[in-house]
């Protein structure tokens, strides 16, 4: 009885101890290990908001973010309050170096070109941001998501694809597919020559197909297939990330859960399948270097050649992510790049006028080519102001896995930081008085000029993770509004209500009416 005793003992005070642990690592990182952080980063002089238990700003974020998008905005109002509005309270009450909590992790503000530099130069030390909910990964592997010696691999295999001479090849896949939405509009003009339409559902479904063919070339309709599944995935992976991230949670049985898995497994059949049969027809010696993936597979094959080693080289796998990844950050970036194009120059006409005058110069009633489309001043000054205005990504994110120092400060293992690329777009003090007002005379002689050499111009990121494909965006949003300007003439319709919101990226909430007139 007493060895029995002794042993019961023994167990509680196993239990008790194992309770005692669990406890303290948990008030240490929910409490003690936050509170520690914010007397460091205030006593070397930085401000910002008092940790919170557990949930630091997460809340306030969430309910100002709801409250903003809850109302339209005039043309004319400011688009940083109703988009980042938590960000803008923050940094106007402590300034433009700052901090705020996601969580219990600290997040530092940075507004300051010279940091940003050091920031987005240095990539193995401040490294992508990978916090969040896990089910973020389904949707964003890849090239954006990987790190050190996996993400220079990855870079050096995909670049190929998007170099200047293959991207000549896409230019017949951006005019076929622009063809078919023109004349879709054209069918929809009324006797007197004009009609509503709703632009962003148009350019969504036009910049699908290009994604397809651009990828997959001769099996563009399967890749239409499998663009549609991507579609599907996003819209309940994202309605899964709103709710509260609870560790676990994704491996449950759910409904959500077990869709998502099964949309994730056929999107990965159907690339696995038309990427077996590509590399079968390349071992028989068939050319398929006319799309993006025959690009791929190509500079994937010449590298495992060149080092004789199968692991230097991406896994199948690996370039199943890759497509994805085209599907996802070509179209969105591209989709709602022209929607907001569309709708400046329908508010703008002036400069609406002076780029289709641009166009007619070069190409007349020609189809438009790959040479022509570089020669696009006007164009590319628009483009600019923009991707100023409304860029895709407004926010870039890193965070540092051991103490680091940047300009001043010392900041601990875990610390996130956070690029506000729209703030720094539209901050007085960089861009003038004309901040808010789409000038694109400011890029009349380049970006460089326009930001006096700060790295303060964003839109697609910077330093050596700028996206790669940035020159693939531009040359299809050329040869769209190209198309576009020598059919039509447009301007806002009354129903056009302007609200600017983030999902992925920067999105027009309630749609994109625009009046279309037949020139």
């Amino acid at each position: 009885m007493e060895a029995a005793g002794t042993w019961y003992h023994g167990v509680g005070v196993g239990v008790g101890v194992i309770l005692a642990l669990t406890t303290w690592i948990f008030l240490n990182h929910m409490w003690f290990k936050p509170k520690r952080i914010e007397k460091s980063l205030r006593a070397q002089g930085l401000k910002g908001s008092s940790y919170r238990f557990m949930f630091g700003d997460l809340k306030e974020t969430v309910l100002m973010t709801h409250q903003a998008k809850s109302k339209p905005i005039h043309l004319t109002d400011d688009i940083v309050p109703r988009v980042s509005p938590f960000y803008l309270k923050s940094i106007a009450a402590y300034g433009k170096i700052c901090f705020t909590w996601l969580g219990p992790k600290p997040m530092v503000h940075i507004t300051e070109p010279e940091m940003i530099r050091e920031i987005l130069n240095n990539y193995p030390v401040f490294q992508k941001s990978r916090g969040g909910n896990p089910l973020m990964r389904i949707l964003v592997s890849g090239l954006l998501d990987t790190e050190a010696q996996q993400w220079v691999k990855h870079r050096k295999i995909i670049s190929p694809a998007f170099h200047v001479d293959k991207l000549k090849y896409m230019v017949p896949a951006f005019y076929v597919c622009c063809n078919e939405m023109i004349a879709k509009w054209e069918a929809m003009l009324t006797e007197g020559n004009s009609c509503e339409v709703d632009v962003w559902p148009h350019l969504q479904t036009m910049t699908n197909d290009v994604i397809s063919r651009a990828v997959f070339g001769s099996n563009f309709q399967e890749g239409r297939k499998i663009f549609d599944l991507q579609q599907q995935l996003t819209e309940l992976v994202l309605k899964a990330a709103q709710s509260m991230y609870i560790p676990g949670l994704r491996f449950l049985p759910t409904k959500s859960n077990k869709k998502i898995k099964e949309i994730d497994r056929k999107v990965k059949a159907s690339v696995k399948s038309i990427i077996d049969t590509r590399i079968v027809a390349m071992k028989a010696g068939e050319n398929s270097n006319d799309d993006l993936l025959g690009f791929l597979l190509n500079s994937n094959y010449q590298e495992i050649k060149q080092d004789r080693n199968k692991n230097s080289g991406l896994t199948t796998e690996e370039i199943i992510e890759e497509c994805k990844l085209f599907y996802l950050a070509g179209q969105e970036t591209t989709l709602n790049f022209l929607v907001w194009t569309m709708v400046l120059l329908s508010q703008h006409t002036n400069w609406q006028i002076r780029a289709r005058t641009e166009v007619l110069q070069v190409f007349g009633n020609n189809e438009p080519d790959f040479e022509g489309l570089g020669q696009l001043k006007v164009v590319n000054m628009i483009f600019n102001e923009v991707l100023r205005l409304y860029p895709p990504v407004i926010n870039i994110d890193r965070k540092v896995h051991k103490e680091t120092k940047l300009g001043n400060l010392m900041l601990a293992p875990g610390t996130l930081l956070k690029i506000n690329t729209l703030l720094l777009h539209h901050d007085r003090e960089i861009w003038g008085n004309d901040v808010k007002e789409f000038n694109p005379e400011r890029f009349s002689e380049g970006v460089s000029k326009a930001t006096n050499g700060r790295l303060c111009y964003l839109p697609f990121g910077g330093g050596p993770r700028l996206c790669i494909g940035q020159n693939f965006a531009i040359l299809q949003a050329k040869m769209v509004l190209v198309m576009i300007l020598r059919r039509f003439t447009f301007e806002l319709s009354p129903s056009y209500s302007h609200a600017p919101h983030i999902v992925l990226t920067l999105q027009s909430q309630l749609g994109a009416y625009l009046i279309l007139r037949k020139r």
